[in-house]
């Protein structure tokens, strides 16, 4: 089965085309010709996942997925959510968004986060919604070189090594993304 993943981000498709295996071939939004800045501009993770896929669907016309994902720290009052990926403004930069986190944060001894995914499907005229939770804590300082976005600073619950320090495989075991692409990857099997 052929089917769009409707993001511009490699590290985001490359995780996805691991967790999915050989079952599915997954094109990119470049495969299909899209070039476009897809929309973003809901209050929700799944809000940005159905109006980017939409966005696909109604411009390109072919079956697609797409995500959104947030990190919520719960000593920031659930920030930066929505507006992970763009924290610091724009141009969009990890390292900044990274940087306005743990300056957010200074020296708070309440950790706790969690990474949420929506991933939104719009497959034969039907629409349909997997999500994935990874709770765990923010570390002080990036640990890792591995991974992308906040990785380097987020320790998954129960491990001793950040998202960054862990491989793609140890990752997708655990991670939000994993989890939701999983749903995802159980449901398509079944059709």
């Amino acid at each position: 089965m052929k089917i769009c993943f409707a993001t511009n981000n490699p590290n985001k498709i490359m995780e996805v085309k691991a967790a999915l295996g050989e079952r599915f071939e997954i094109v990119s939004l470049q495969d299909i010709g899209c070039l476009d800045e897809l929309p973003e501009t809901g209050d929700t993770l799944e809000h940005n996942a159905f109006q980017k896929a939409k966005y696909v669907k109604e411009n390109f016309g072919v079956d697609c997925f797409a995500d959104d994902t947030g990190l919520e720290v719960d000593a920031l009052e659930g920030e930066p959510g929505v507006f992970s990926g763009r924290y610091a403004g724009e141009p969009r930069s990890d390292e900044r968004n990274i940087d306005l986190l743990l300056k957010n944060l200074g020296d708070s001894s309440i950790r706790t986060a969690r990474f949420k995914t929506v991933i939104a499907l719009l497959l034969s005229g039907e629409e349909y919604k997997f999500e994935g939770v990874a709770e765990g804590e923010i570390l002080y300082e990036r640990t890792g070189s591995a991974g992308f976005g906040y990785d380097p600073i987020f320790l998954p619950k129960g491990y001793t090594r950040s998202f960054a320090e862990l491989n793609l495989i140890e990752k997708n075991a655990i991670s939000h993304r994993g989890k939701a692409v999983s749903e995802l990857v159980a449901f398509l099997s079944h059709i």
